[in-house]
């Protein structure tokens, strides 16, 4: 006689309500030890995956939403504690997909303020780059209308290599690529926005949905601002750890003695997101 897959019993409302109250009368530490508790999680991921995919997500990215919700007091004392999953999974998701396409945090996404915004527009998107003509990316600027020509160019292309380079530089140290790249194009779409780089740093480190958002673990994220953006600390303002990566590469600092700084090059590795969750490295 074939073997019949049967359903968990948390699938049902009750079974989940159930599940939940264990959890959470278990403490906090729950979640990450309890077997029933990364069954849930799995299941959730198949569950949503559908719903996912109609918002141009990951399957995988159902399951932060999803855990969020559940454990809030609310979805346990729902009558249907999988509909109150449901609903909060379909917002969250919904307003990641705006997010995505506005270059911003999913909790910007969700303000009635933001519904009316179109995409933002990537480096890639217009014939002339966005280096080449948005004052966030000057360095220094010359008042004189005069310079217009091979200087202005050169500026813009430095502007260009810092970006890739910065990306390059995580990369090299074993960061994964298309998390660097996601991580740098957050960063700079924040900096465009707001103009300045300690502006920028200040509204990204605040930006809790930004790292759930690039699936960054807080100290990965609070890292790569501070080595892309430079430490906010006045007393650092004329130092290398002040100015940050990004602007150093920009004013023409080789990425060859950049890398070359063995402290740098530590507090990249140490932050790569693989080993902060506690894995290995391939």
């Amino acid at each position: 006689m074939p073997n019949v897959a049967t359903r968990p019993a948390f699938a049902t409302s009750e079974g989940l309500r159930a599940l939940l109250i264990r959890l959470h009368e278990s403490g906090p530490g729950a979640w990450r030890t309890d077997p029933e508790a990364a069954e849930l999680m799995r299941f959730t991921i198949r569950k949503y995956a559908g719903l996912a995919r109609k918002h141009r997500q990951e399957p995988e990215d159902a399951g932060p939403a999803a855990f969020d919700a559940m454990r809030t007091p609310s979805v346990r004392r729902a009558d249907d504690p999988w509909a109150v999953v449901t609903r909060a999974v379909d917002v969250t998701l919904k307003a990641d997909e705006q997010a995505d396409g506005m270059l911003c945090s999913t909790h910007q996404a969700r303000r009635p303020e933001f519904s009316g915004f179109h995409d933002a527009e990537r480096f890639s998107d217009r014939e002339t780059p966005i280096t080449e003509y948005h004052p966030a990316f000057r360095i220094d600027p010359d008042t004189d209308e005069t310079d217009e020509g091979e200087q202005a160019e050169e500026r813009s292309a430095q502007a260009g290599r810092a970006v890739e380079e910065t990306i390059g530089l995580f990369v090299s140290l074993d960061w994964p690529e298309d998390t660097a790249r996601a991580a740098m194009e957050y960063v700079c779409g924040r900096l465009i926005k707001l103009g300045s780089r300690h502006s920028a740093y200040e509204s990204l480190r605040r930006d809790k949905h930004a790292r759930a958002l690039l699936d960054l673990p807080r100290v990965s994220w609070m890292t790569l601002l501070r080595v892309v953006l430079g430490g906010p600390d006045p007393a650092l303002a004329s130092t290398n750890a002040g100015r940050g990566v990004l602007l150093r590469l920009t004013r023409g600092y080789p990425v060859a003695e950049i890398a070359a700084d063995d402290d740098l090059a530590l507090t990249i590795i140490l932050a790569n997101p693989i080993i902060v969750r506690g894995g290995e490295l391939p």
